[in-house]
């Protein structure tokens, strides 16, 4: 029996991969994109990462050629993580003049520095011999007020090399408003905060500390990461306290796990969300893919799409080059 008026179908639209292309309201943009970007003191070549195939702790010299074809491929922005030649209790390379975050900025800035954002991760993990993203107190315990003058002092020194962006990670109570009056107060106020607001005590973050030399030497993050067993309402009082002390962007990391926060973040305040698809997500990829388990380049982009309906608007990734090349 005919219906007496016309019924929609769906597939009609999902039947070419033009069609599809053209009513799907989800995309991956090349601009919304940010490639993280290691680079080592004291190294002559790159040194792979074995736990992350194709990434690599980069030299300064090599870290210049990574970043301008990022930024030849359309990427939104690169990250810079330091790996010091030495480490103190204090972190003292992370704000050094001479830090190698600090030079590397300075030859990004005159390089690129014009065509993409720079952005500089926050944080004294790298920079630590005890491997804890803040300063220790006699006991052992993370000194949450003494690491906000850390905080401050990186951050005045990242944005003097050429930083846009700082990326506070360490999820220290107050970060926000320490860095955001270090910066004012230094003349910096256009230089932007994409403050970590949910990161999480993740079982997702090995591959980096490979990558960064930053596990810790005792303990763990718990105390100042977010318990992934929290309700979504703990990340967003988080969320609310950043917005508040004057972040720029909010981040969730990682992201696959956390969609959901993503997702509230992205309902909740009217700032662009962020999300970090952090080292252990890319290395289960890779290894899989290697093989033959999964399809490596759906897989990639599917994960991506995933974090962009979520809500993401700006996504940290290690494909972020490799993607926006095949998207351009």
């Amino acid at each position: 029996m005919t219906p007496a008026f016309p019924v929609s179908r769906p597939r009609r639209l999902r039947t070419t991969q033009p069609l599809r292309r053209l009513v799907a309201p989800v995309t991956v943009r090349p601009g919304g994109l940010v490639q993280p970007l290691f680079v080592k003191e004291g190294i002559t070549e790159p040194q792979p990462v074995g736990s992350m195939p194709g990434v690599v702790q980069h030299t300064r010299d090599s870290v210049r050629k990574a970043a301008a074809e990022a930024v030849a491929a359309g990427v939104g922005g690169v990250i810079l993580f330091g790996i010091p030649a030495a480490k103190d209790a204090r972190g003292s390379a992370a704000d050094a003049p001479d830090g190698i975050v600090q030079l590397a900025l300075t030859d990004l800035a005159s390089d690129v520095g014009s065509d993409t954002v720079l952005m500089a991760d926050l944080c004294l993990d790298e920079y630590t011999s005890h491997g804890h993203c803040g300063l220790l107190t006699d006991t052992g315990e993370v000194d949450n007020d003494a690491t906000l003058d850390r905080y401050a002092a990186i951050a005045v020194a990242q944005a003097i090399a050429g930083a846009r962006v700082v990326a506070p990670s360490g999820m220290m109570d107050g970060q926000v408003a320490a860095i955001r009056s270090a910066l004012d107060g230094a003349g910096f106020t256009d230089v932007a905060i994409c403050a970590y607001s949910a990161k999480y005590a993740s079982a997702f973050y090995g591959p980096f500390r490979d990558a960064a030399e930053c596990a810790p030497q005792f303990g763990d993050r718990a105390s100042y990461q977010q318990d992934p067993a929290a309700f979504a309402g703990d990340a967003l009082r988080e969320v609310l306290l950043d917005v508040a002390e004057g972040a720029d962007i909010v981040m969730v990391k990682p992201a696959l796990a956390y969609l959901d926060v993503i997702s509230q973040f992205a309902a909740a305040v009217e700032l662009p969300v962020a999300a970090y698809q952090v080292s252990g997500e890319y290395a289960m990829v890779e290894a899989a893919a290697a093989n033959g388990w999964l399809d490596r380049d759906r897989t990639i982009m599917e994960t991506l799409t995933a974090i962009s309906r979520a809500g993401a608007d700006i996504i940290l990734t290690y494909w972020a080059t490799e993607v926006a090349q095949r998207l351009s």
